[in-house]
């Protein structure tokens, strides 16, 4: 029976594997590779150029390594949306009643809230304000939003005095986004406002979580946040190699790789 064809969400996932091992490949290994046409790669590669994931280069592309700048909301929220579902709902199942829980600024972490239907008592503490939006109709969560500087982009708040909250706070589990990661830069951000957020949620925590895309590890931006080997766990999705598995849990940190073909209704 042949394969079904891959909606361009697949097959962009597939173009970032492929580099990934690959490091850089022509427009005609690609088309090989995926079995379409030269324009449909074409256009694969423009749309993950435009979310800075690749480098263009002549005849074809590799990925991209260095993280100048986050991408804005409306990108985020139409990329690999099923690699974000079984991540969140692998993040879900830490999560129990009447526990305090912080969720990072992100559509990943945002797409938990349907996974903590009928759980009571919990508390969540965001930065994001659509994830906080999301909780407002969520009858057994005490909402917590931290105030700052507004990152209109992401519709998130960072720096200081969103930190500040966070110290006041005792958390059960903080769960923490990242637009790149990788074993050598630890989690990186091109927002030097952000880290403080970030490190005060670990040090707030009994448990850290880092929830980030396979697609974002490899990267890196200008400033730290925190290295792999101070976080408890990593919940990642299918698309990490082996390779890059066994980097990151020789750190001793937990690696899990939510799998898309789990999620209802078969292969993403």
């Amino acid at each position: 029976m042949a394969r079904p064809p891959l909606i361009p969400e697949q097959r962009q996932q597939e173009i970032l594997r492929h580099l990934r091992h690959e490091q850089v490949l022509s427009y005609r290994q690609l088309t090989e590779l995926l079995g379409v046409s030269h324009m449909t790669i074409r256009r694969d590669i423009a749309t993950l150029e435009k979310q800075g994931s690749v480098e263009i280069t002549p005849g074809g592309a590799k990925i991209a390594t260095r993280l100048l700048h986050e991408p804005d909301r409306t990108e985020k929220a139409v990329t690999d949306r099923t690699g974000k579902t079984a991540m969140a709902r692998e993040a879900a199942t830490m999560v129990s009643d009447s526990m305090t829980i912080y969720l990072d600024a992100g559509t990943t972490l945002q797409a938990i809230r349907p996974f903590l239907d009928g759980l009571s008592d919990l508390t969540v503490v965001s930065n994001d304000l659509a994830t906080v939006a999301d909780f407002f109709d969520h009858p057994g969560v005490d909402l917590i939003c931290l105030g700052g500087r507004v990152e209109t982009a992401n519709r998130s708040t960072a720096g200081r005095l969103a930190a500040l909250t966070l110290r006041e706070l005792s958390l059960d589990i903080a769960f923490l986004s990242s637009s790149s990661w990788d074993v050598s830069h630890g989690v990186t951000t091109p927002v030097e406002a952000k880290i403080d957020v970030k490190r005060t949620a670990l040090a707030a925590a009994t448990t850290s979580v880092l929830v980030a895309g396979s697609a974002k590890f490899g990267r890196y931006a200008r400033y730290r946040a925190l290295h792999l080997d101070e976080l408890d766990r990593i919940i990642t999705d299918d698309g990490l190699d082996d390779d890059a598995a066994a980097e990151i849990t020789a750190t001793g940190t937990q690696l899990t790789r939510a799998r898309r073909t789990d999620l209802d209704g078969g292969a993403a």
